[in-house]
C-alpha cells in the first residue's frame, strides 16, 4: 500500500478521533454514564473510513477543510451508532467490536441503546451548527441527505432486510444486494456525496462520485463477507462467522468465495474508472479502494 495513502488514512483517522474528543459530552453530572458509553463507543478507534471518504472527496475540489472536518464527525457519530445498535442481543448479539468489548457488555443493553440514540442525535447536532457551514441552505442539505442515508430509506432499511436474512432465498442477489446497498452502501455514499457537496462539484463530477461511492460500497460489504467466512477474530476485531451461524444469506454464500472475489474486483476496477475524470487528484481515492480490497479488519 502506497505509503501517500497510509499516511492520509492515519492522518484523517487522527483527525476525526481528535475532533470526536472535543466535540462529544465530557463525563459530568447524573447523566455521565450516559456520556463515559457515548465516548467508550466513539473513540475506540475504527478505520475511520467514511470519514476519509468524506474529506477526500471534499479535497478534489479544495472544500474548506473545518466544515469537511466536522461532516465527517457526524457521519462517524451515525456509523458508530449504527454499530452500537447491530451489537445488541436484540440484533447481532455481538460481544467483541474494534478489539474490545462492544458497548452493552462493558455498559448495559439500556446505556449502549441510549448511547446509541445519543450519537444519531448528536450527529445532526453537528451539522446544524454554524460553525459546520455558515449557509442554511448547505447545512439543510447536509442534514437531509444524512437522514435519508440512515433512516427508514437506508441504513435501517437495510438493517431490517438483514434482521430476515434467513428468510432470503439463496438465488436472490437482487434482495441480497438491495440490502448491502442500504445498510452499508447509503452511509458510504452519503459520506463521499457530502464532501462534493461541500466543494461546489460540478453536475458531472458529482455524478461520478456517486457512481464510484456506490461500487465502493458493494465492495466493502463484499469483504466484510468475506472475511466473515475467512478472517481471524483478532485481526477483523469482532467475532467471525456470524452469518453462517445464524443461516443468515450474503454474498459469500450465494457466490461462493472464489465468485465473491471475483465480484469485488470488478466493482473496484468500476470504482476507479469513475474516477478518471479527475485525473492525478484522484491518486488517494484509487489507492483507498485497493485498500478495502486487501483489507484484513
Amino acid at each position: 500500500m502506497a505509503q501517500t495513502l497510509e499516511h492520509r488514512l492515519r492522518e484523517a483517522a487522527d483527525r476525526v478521533t481528535v475532533a470526536l474528543d472535543a466535540l462529544l459530552p465530557r463525563v459530568q453530572g447524573p447523566e455521565g454514564v450516559l456520556f463515559s458509553a457515548m465516548r467508550y463507543a466513539a473513540l475506540a478507534g475504527g478505520k475511520r473510513m467514511r470519514p476519509f471518504f468524506t474529506l477526500e472527496a471534499g479535497r478534489l475540489f479544495d472544500a474548506d477543510e473545518q466544515a469537511l472536518l466536522r461532516t465527517a464527525v457526524a457521519v462517524e457519530c451515525v456509523h458508530t451508532y449504527s454499530l452500537v445498535h447491530d451489537d445488541l442481543p436484540c440484533m447481532d448479539d455481538d460481544d467483541l467490536r474494534r478489539g474490545q468489548p462492544t458497548t452493552h457488555i462493558q455498559f448495559d443493553e439500556a446505556t449502549a441503546l441510549l448511547a446509541g440514540d445519543a450519537l444519531l442525535t448528536f450527529a445532526f447536532e453537528i451539522l446544524s451548527d454554524p460553525a459546520t457551514h455558515p449557509d442554511p441552505q448547505m447545512r439543510c442539505l447536509l442534514i437531509s441527505g444524512l437522514a435519508k442515508a440512515s433512516g427508514p430509506t437506508g441504513m435501517c432499511a437495510g438493517q431490517m432486510i438483514d434482521m430476515r436474512g434467513e428468510s432470503l432465498s439463496r438465488e436472490d442477489i437482487a434482495a441480497i444486494t438491495r440490502m448491502n446497498r442500504l445498510k452499508t452502501g447509503a452511509l458510504i455514499s452519503y459520506s463521499v456525496e457530502a464532501g462534493a457537496l461541500i466543494g461546489a462539484a460540478s453536475e458531472d463530477a458529482r455524478t461520478a462520485l456517486s457512481r464510484f461511492a456506490t461500487d465502493v460500497g458493494l465492495a466493502f460489504q463484499m469483504v466484510d463477507d468475506l472475511l466473515d467466512v475467512e478472517g481471524a477474530e483478532d485481526e477483523v476485531g469482532k467475532r467471525t462467522a456470524k452469518d453462517a451461524d445464524a443461516g443468515k444469506v450474503n454474498f459469500v454464500t450465494i457466490l461462493g468465495v472464489e465468485g465473491a472475489q471475483a465480484r469485488v474486483r470488478l466493482l473496484a476496477a468500476q470504482a476507479k474508472q469513475h474516477l478518471a475524470i479527475f485525473g492525478p487528484r484522484a491518486k488517494v481515492l484509487c489507492e483507498a479502494v485497493d485498500f478495502v480490497l486487501d483489507r484484513r479488519y
